[in-house]
């Protein structure tokens, strides 16, 4: 029988597939379909309500994640979050509101207007998400996740026969597609949990609250780097540069799809795990392995195949501009899977003070180095920025790390990545310019990581005996 994890990861990655898939193919139907300005202005505004409602959860989303997990009673942590997103999603809409009637709105603001409405919309569904998750429910959960992008894909294919594609439009069908997602979401929770009973509790809130204080701070942080760079260029140099780097930028989101997979499935997993006094953590160490060849893997594809494939399909537009930018983001695909396996260790032990501590350094490199390389390099710039964040905070870490096992996990970080690199360039400097450096990098990579010993045929049997 396939162990439980085997299943949820299985249902929580054909979800991520599908809705990927989806995702590519909006994102390439708008990047084609808009002008560069106006995609430029849409994703400026999609940057910044990103941050907004990143911020509006103040780091609860996780903790009820964990509390699910760990038993907690499932009627009223589900309340004590509706609570929450209903007030601070109530404010946001108020706050949000006067800006329009009382000062003077452009594009922009009139974007974030009305794309939050739908945004708010999905912020409210959360709650029901997130314990869905903590339940370890992942089947239930990629029925929730799927109606909003399916509505888009849809309605977009629509204008695009009408030849109607617009932002005003764009933005009614984002608001109908996220409206239905939570119309959904409450169905699909009530369907499966019996009854939904939301009451509320002071004492149980303000104490929720009170632990969430220092993830608060992280969520604000880790907000800010999600889009700053987005945010900076759109100020510094213009919305056609904010195009071309917000579209090499999805494709290097797009292509972190294992990580996305993976990720939801390791808080519950090593609440577990960690809440236990003997610890066994040799299937750990080869899970963090498998990460790191799988994460330079996909960076190494990512650069073989990016300038043809992409300028074949948008006409030249987002390929050979963003050949660096893409080069330089690729090199942080690693450095998340490292980072977000730690992080997760460090949140099932409770050292929130110390991942806030993280995000703080990280936060401030990518800051100067984001105001001091991008006038000077532009998106690049942005790129490596935002490597340099990546890295700060890995090291940091490495270094805060107090499990002896993970002592050395630097190491297939790097040689993976330095395997990936050798393999990339001596497939392009073998056959440059033909599709046979695709085939041939893979060649030269698989066989770099056996010589290396970071690949060992022993390590499949004994991954599938840690998981199962």
């Amino acid at each position: 029988m396939k162990s439980k994890l085997i299943q949820n990861l299985s249902a929580n990655t054909l979800q991520l597939v599908f809705n990927q898939v989806l995702g590519v193919g909006i994102f390439l139907l708008l990047s084609t379909s808009l002008s560069k300005t106006d995609f430029g202005r849409l994703n400026l505004a999609l940057a910044i309500l990103l941050a907004i409602f990143s911020i509006l959860s103040v780091g609860m989303d996780q903790l009820i994640i964990k509390k699910i997990a760990a038993g907690g009673h499932k009627q009223q942590v589900l309340s004590l979050y509706v609570f929450h997103v209903l007030f601070a999603g109530t404010l946001f809409a108020l706050m949000l509101l006067a800006g329009w009637l009382i000062l003077p709105t452009g594009a922009i603001y009139n974007l974030i207007l009305f794309i939050g409405i739908g945004k708010l919309l999905l912020f409210f569904s959360t709650p029901f998400k997130q314990v869905t998750s903590g339940l370890e429910q992942f089947k239930l959960l990629a029925y929730m996740l799927l109606v909003s992008n399916v509505v888009r894909f849809v309605g977009l294919i629509i204008l695009l026969a009408l030849h109607s594609i617009s932002l005003r439009y764009l933005v009614g069908v984002f608001i109908i597609g996220d409206a239905l997602e939570l119309l959904l979401t409450i169905y699909l929770f009530k369907k499966a949990n019996d009854t939904i009973a939301i009451k509320w509790y002071k004492s149980g809130y303000l104490a929720l609250l009170r632990e969430a204080i220092p993830q608060s701070g992280v969520v604000i942080i880790t907000a800010a780097l999600a889009r700053l760079d987005w945010i900076l260029i759109g100020l510094f140099l213009s919305a056609t540069r904010l195009a071309e780097y917000s579209f090499a930028y999805k494709i290097f989101e797009m292509a972190t799809l294992p990580l996305l997979a993976i990720a939801p499935l390791l808080i519950p997993r090593f609440t577990k795990v960690f809440s236990k006094t003997d610890i066994d953590t040799s299937g750990l160490q080869l899970l963090l392995k498998a990460e790191c060849i799988i994460a330079a893997f996909i960076g190494l594809l990512l650069n073989i195949c990016w300038a043809p494939v992409v300028d074949a399909v948008t006409a030249g537009k987002y390929g050979a501009v963003n050949t660096n930018t893409i080069f330089i983001l690729s090199l942080c695909m690693p450095l998340l899977y490292v980072q977000n396996f730690f992080w997760t260790i460090f949140f099932a032990q409770g050292r929130l003070k110390m991942i806030l501590h993280s995000f703080i350094i990280t936060l401030t490199v990518n800051v100067v180095a984001d105001v001091i390389l991008i006038p000077l390099y532009q998106n690049e710039g942005a790129a490596a920025g935002f490597l340099l964040s990546c890295s700060a905070q890995v090291i940091f870490f490495l270094y805060k790390n107090k499990l002896p096992q993970f002592s050395n996990s630097w190491q297939p970080l790097v040689m993976c990545t330095l395997c990936a690199l050798g393999s990339g360039y001596v497939a392009k400097l073998l056959f440059r310019g033909g599709w046979l450096a695709l085939p041939a990098c893979i060649v030269f990579y698989m066989l770099l990581l056996f010589i290396t010993g970071i690949l060992k045929f022993k390590d499949k049997e004994k991954l599938k005996l840690a998981l199962g």
